[in-house]
């Protein structure tokens, strides 16, 4: 038998989209990751006590097991923490997953969205057709970076358009938690010749305060370390909805069921520190758009604000959310395997 208990929670910004149904965008601020990867030595970040984050109750609640259930498959094709399907929630309260499709809000730009909450007008257009400030050199080097703020973000385990009351998406396994969306991403990359680190160090427990500050000093030693890294991805787990309703963004390709993804690109209201952030932006348009072409419905709006979250560390640095905790892992792992295939032809074009 086994059993796992599943660690999640959703800690909700300001209401960001002008959709109605579109409750609250989260995850941007907290990624938890720990361990290794690929072919590169994984690093761990060092402690930082610095409060810029509300404290978290990591307290794991408490579920019973199914005395009744199956010993769980756990293969590459088919991992998931059985948390619905075999966990005993006699008792407990269902609530609703609503699925949705993410599209037309803000302006629209050929096949894609951007929603623009700066004061500034970007010629779309002309980013577009402007090179990237970086070039990938295929010389066997990391040029590309990939980690987790928050880490522990999870997701459901099984699409039954419900959870139970005790749903608790963070997870501080890596079977089950965002890591499991870098490594597809990480893999597909590398299928196609491109050098990259895999970084799964935790940074948001048990500590949640200070998770930007410890990510920060995890990118800034693989830059010093790898200079050859000109591309840093920030891989989150969105979380959109009520604590009774969770909102489920997803497309479909090749007949199977995937979350969609969003796109935060920073810029500078002039006090952040972030002399590239128009680098950035153009890197975040070429990513979207070559995206949509090749999976059709797969993005979000692009979210083009006033934040950093570390993304001036260099011109090439972007924070992507994969889903939300109403999306199934197998949906997000799909995600990141097809957008591994679409970065890496931006990257390599």
């Amino acid at each position: 038998m086994v059993t796992l208990a599943v660690v999640c929670i959703a800690v909700r910004f300001p209401q960001c989209f002008s959709d109605a149904d579109t409750a609250m965008l989260t995850a941007a601020a907290f990624t938890l990751s720990d361990g290794k990867l690929g072919d590169f030595q994984t690093e761990t970040a060092p402690e930082n006590n610095e409060n810029e984050e509300k404290e978290i109750d990591y307290t794991v609640p408490t579920v019973a097991a199914d005395s009744s259930a199956p010993e769980p498959e756990t293969s590459d094709a088919d991992r998931d923490n059985y948390y619905n399907t075999y966990a005993d929630h006699s008792g407990e309260e269902k609530y609703t997953v609503t699925e949705k499709h993410y599209t037309d809000y803000g302006t629209a730009y050929e096949n894609f969205f951007v929603q623009n909450k700066t004061d500034y007008s970007p010629d779309i257009g002309e980013l577009l057709n402007s090179p990237l400030d970086f070039k990938m050199e295929n010389n066997g080097q990391p040029e590309v970076l990939i980690m987790h703020t928050h880490t522990c973000e999870s997701y459901l385990d099984a699409d039954e358009g419900f959870f139970y009351e005790s749903f608790y998406p963070r997870s501080t396994d890596n079977n089950f938690n965002v890591t499991r969306v870098g490594e597809a991403i990480a893999k597909s990359l590398k299928e196609q010749g491109i050098g990259v680190i895999h970084d799964t160090t935790i940074h948001d427990y048990p500590s949640y305060n200070g998770s930007y500050e410890r990510s920060r000093a995890t990118i800034d030693s693989y830059l010093e370390k790898y200079p050859s890294i000109k591309v840093v991805l920030d891989i989150h787990r969105d979380a959109l909805g009520s604590e009774t309703n969770k909102m489920k963004p997803t497309f479909t390709y090749n007949g199977k069921k995937a979350a969609q993804i969003m796109i935060m690109c920073g810029c500078d209201d002039g006090t952040m520190d972030f002399p590239k952030w128009n680098d950035n932006l153009k890197f975040a348009l070429k990513l979207q758009k070559e995206t949509e072409t090749m999976y059709p419905g797969m993005t979000r709006p692009l979210n083009f604000g006033y934040f950093t979250y570390n993304m001036n560390v260099n011109s090439g640095s972007l924070l992507i959310e994969f889903g939300t905790d109403g999306n199934t892992l197998d949906e997000a792992v799909y995600s990141g395997k097809l957008f591994g295939v679409s970065l890496a032809k931006v990257l390599q074009s």
